[in-house]
């Protein structure tokens, strides 16, 4: 009988403290990738390493899934494997033979209130990008595409940073990279 805790996270950078701190387990499973599919590496490990009797701890009920479909069907799953489920957050345990029809009516109704975040959060996504489409500010790639020489021209009619940065619609950092390398080339 092992204790395993389950953390997910949305994005790399993201800190799983908060949820590790409460979890206490022998084994643990850590993803960090949207929680909006089943398919994600540390979940597959864990689904593959736990064994009848076990618990799996997971600090709450959006960590394991954000989808209502996808949230049942793995309760069902661990339950059938004889494994029971741990929400620390919603104090919710789920066990193999052990039928709870209010915790289970509650399971349901938490895991479309996680859906439904996860819904929002994607259409507030989408409005922002089609508003900063509309701007012309919006480009997946991560560094804009500004003109060293169009900087180092109004830099040398005498234009400051910020006017340089506002006109070109770029940061003021990117205006003084561009003049620190045009220095720097000079001097080679």
């Amino acid at each position: 009988m092992t204790d395993i805790a389950y953390i997910r996270v949305s994005s790399v950078d993201q800190n799983t403290d908060r949820q590790i701190a409460e979890l206490k387990a022998d084994k643990t499973f850590t993803d960090k990738c949207s929680g909006g599919s089943t398919d994600r590496p540390a979940l597959t490990a864990l689904r593959d390493y736990m064994r009848e009797g076990d618990t799996v701890h997971v600090h709450s009920i959006d960590r394991l899934a954000r989808n209502l479909q996808d949230l049942l069907s793995l309760v069902e799953s661990f339950k059938a494997k004889g494994v029971a489920l741990k929400f620390h957050k919603e104090n919710m345990t789920f066990k193999a033979g052990n039928s709870d029809p209010m915790q289970e009516l509650m399971l349901s109704v938490m895991g479309s209130v996680a859906q439904f975040e996860k819904a929002m959060i994607n259409e507030r996504q989408r409005e922002g990008i089609a508003k900063a489409k509309a701007k012309g500010v919006y480009s997946k790639s991560r560094r804009k595409q500004v003109d060293a020489a169009t900087v180092l021209n109004l830099l040398a009619d005498g234009r400051s940073h910020s006017a340089i940065a506002t006109e070109l619609n770029c940061s003021t950092k990117t205006v003084q990279r561009i003049k620190r390398e045009s220095e720097a080339s000079a001097t080679s």
